[in-house]
C-alpha cells in the first residue's frame, strides 16, 4: 500500500487476520480465560475495524491493536468490579493436548506458571504479557498501556522476580483488587 492511499477497511482486516494468533495470546494473558480472550478479540477486531481510520500510518499497527485489547480489558474490568462477578482462570490442561512423559513434565511447569501468572496483579501480568510473550519494546508497551516506559520496566521486572520467588516454592499472594484508601483527617 502506497504511503498516499487511504488506510482501507480491507486492509485493516487483513493486518487484524496476521496479528490473530498474538493478539489471542495477549488476550488470554490478560483474561485468563480461553472463552474471554476470544470475545476480547472479537470485540478488538469490531472496534478496530470500525475505526480503522484512527489508525495512523507510520505508528506500530500491532501496538495500535493492542493498546484497543488493553483498553477493552479495562473497561470490562470495571464492569465486572461494579457488577461483582468474577474471572473464572483458565484450565491449563485445555492448552495443550500431547501426550508422553516429556510432555507431561512440560505441561506442569506450563500450568505452574500460567496459575502462577494469572496470580501478578493485572498491571504486571499486562505489561509481563506485552514484554515477555508479545515482544514489544518498553516504549512500545509503555504507548499501548498508555505509562512511561520506566513504569512498564517496573512491572516487569517486580513480575518476573514475583515469578522467579513463587517457582523456588515462595508463597505468592493472589492478585486482589486493593480497596480504595480514603484519607483521615489525623
Amino acid at each position: 500500500m502506497e504511503a498516499s492511499e487511504p488506510w482501507s477497511q480491507q486492509a485493516a482486516w487483513q493486518a487484524l487476520l496476521a496479528l490473530r494468533p498474538r493478539l489471542r495470546r495477549f488476550a488470554t494473558g490478560l483474561t485468563g480465560s480461553l472463552d474471554e480472550a476470544d470475545d476480547l478479540v472479537q470485540a478488538v477486531y469490531e472496534r478496530a475495524v470500525e475505526r480503522h481510520w484512527q489508525w495512523e500510518p507510520g505508528t506500530r499497527f500491532q501496538s495500535w491493536v493492542f493498546k484497543i485489547a488493553h483498553s477493552l480489558w479495562i473497561s470490562r474490568q470495571r464492569q465486572v468490579t461494579v457488577r461483582g462477578g468474577r474471572n473464572e482462570p483458565v484450565d491449563p490442561d485445555s492448552l495443550i493436548g500431547c501426550d508422553g512423559e516429556r510432555t507431561m513434565q512440560a505441561k506442569l511447569t506450563l500450568a505452574d506458571v500460567r496459575r502462577l501468572v494469572s496470580l501478578l496483579p493485572s498491571e504486571q501480568r499486562g505489561a509481563l504479557m506485552l514484554v515477555a510473550v508479545e515482544g514489544l519494546s518498553y516504549a512500545d508497551a509503555a504507548q499501548v498501556l498508555g505509562v512511561p516506559a520506566g513504569t512498564v520496566a517496573s512491572r516487569v521486572a517486580r513480575a518476573r522476580l514475583a515469578l522467579v520467588e513463587a517457582l523456588e516454592g515462595k508463597e505468592v499472594a493472589p492478585a486482589i483488587p486493593a480497596p480504595a484508601l480514603t484519607r483521615s483527617g489525623s
